[in-house]
């Protein structure tokens, strides 16, 4: 999972300080998601995959489809 977030990230030339500003969170907090050294919280998937516009299985690594069923 953790890879999806790096790429999904760098993909839109983002930092991870960028990032975990939009979540309302520390640079070193977000960087232990995107390294697998955190578990990422059921409320902070639904606003990656907002954020991203993927869903939560593409950011789980369940698909390799990152689109959303909505």
């Amino acid at each position: 999972m953790h890879f999806r977030l790096r790429d999904l990230r760098e993909d839109r030339d983002m930092n991870q300080t960028q990032v975990a500003k939009a979540l309302g969170m520390s640079q070193t907090g977000y960087s232990k998601y995107e390294t697998g050294e955190n578990d990422i919280p059921t409320r902070v998937l639904i606003v990656l995959a907002r954020f991203y516009g993927v869903s939560i299985d593409y950011l789980l690594g369940e698909t390799n489809n990152p689109k959303r069923n909505l």
